[in-house]
């Protein structure tokens, strides 16, 4: 995300990559006004022309709309912005729905000042910027499939498959017919990705190994790394991520900060640790200043529907400043995330054992 103009109450904002559009998502919400170039049909310009009808004029201008709903779906290239029109050209008052795509710039104003919840998120977009997206190739002797890894999900990618049954019969363990595979593999793999994508290569058996070997023998010279997991599959990508066996790779990443933490309240709880989750043992660790970090996703924080006690949850929050708490705003577009979901959305790790 790249931060044009800061103020108060408005920010103006050049969206930059797929994980910007996953932050606007959740940042411009119901009651604030975005604005941003789009097209209306003129209807002046219309009409009846040598007796066939003359379609209206698109006209592009600068749309500013009160929004009332969002649309995203998860790694999707657009967000959909629905609601009416507040400053345009014409057709004041009509329904407009802005469609906002990597590289175009949005202006967004909110009658309040922006939460603090909502300026970390636009911070950390910011920082997320300048991160390389990593591949992870999870390869087995039969079967190589890769993940994205973004700063906020994990998404799955091409899949290559060996044609045949099962894993048994001698042409399937015939060394000419892997080496093909292989060498299919990479010559896909190298018009997928970019020239300077960090790779990943990872499985619990040897192929990762071969195809790490084959990758050097074509001429590759990306950064790539090869670490040995338990499991295949999304099982496989998730290990590296949870693990943190990518290193320095994947350090800095939203997600893997996530997921370890995730982790962490995870292994608290099954030993009856410091950790609260649910409504009423959240209420009580931040009477009591217990809160060390909280937790949640950012789908429930911006949820005005949803209640902790009396307060919205964007309420409840501003307390944990109060405390000298943390609070980490965590995507659900990957399988800790979902796990978090789980529990209720939000899991706090305490100073002490409650």
């Amino acid at each position: 995300m790249k931060i044009l103009k800061r103020e108060p109450q408005l920010w103006r904002l050049r969206i930059e990559t797929e994980d910007d559009l996953w932050a606007l998502a959740r940042i411009a919400r119901k009651g604030m006004q975005i604005g941003m170039l789009g097209e209306r049909r003129d209807q002046t310009t219309g009409g009846d022309e040598g007796g066939r009808a003359k379609a209206a004029e698109r006209k592009k201008m600068w749309i500013r709309l009160h929004i009332e709903t969002t649309e995203y779906q998860t790694f999707s290239e657009n967000l959909r912005i629905h609601g009416t029109i507040e400053e345009a050209q014409f057709d004041i008052g009509m329904h407009h729905t802005h469609v906002v795509e990597i590289r175009d710039e949005v202006e967004l104003t909110s009658s309040q000042l922006f939460s603090s919840s909502d300026k970390d998120l636009l911070k950390q977009a910011e920082r997320a910027s300048g991160q390389t997206n990593v591949v992870i190739a999870v390869a087995e002797t039969d079967e190589v499939v890769i993940f994205h890894v973004t700063a906020r999900g994990l998404r799955e990618g091409a899949t290559w498959t060996m044609r045949g049954g099962g894993k048994r019969g001698e042409l399937r363990q015939s060394a000419g017919i892997a080496t093909t595979f292989r060498s299919k593999v990479i010559s896909a793999l190298v018009d997928t990705l970019g020239p300077e994508t960090p790779l990943v290569l990872c499985g619990p058996g040897h192929a990762r190994d071969a195809l790490h070997s084959d990758l050097k023998a074509a001429g590759e010279t990306r950064m790539m790394k090869s670490v040995a997991t338990s499991m295949a599959g999304r099982a496989g990508a998730n290990e590296v991520l949870r693990d943190g066996l990518a290193g320095s790779l994947l350090s800095e990443h939203a997600i893997s900060r996530e997921i370890e933490l995730i982790e962490t309240a995870w292994e608290r709880l099954s030993t009856n640790g410091a950790v609260a989750y649910g409504t009423e043992a959240l209420n009580k660790a931040m009477n009591e200043g217990a809160i060390e970090t909280l937790l949640i996703s950012a789908d429930l924080l911006r949820d005005e529907t949803e209640f902790i006690g009396t307060q919205t949850w964007m309420q409840w929050v501003n307390g944990l400043s109060d405390i000298g708490a943390e609070l980490v705003q965590c995507s659900t577009d990957h399988d800790a995330g979902q796990q978090l979901v789980g529990l209720g959305g939000a899991i706090a790790m305490l100073r002490y054992a409650m």
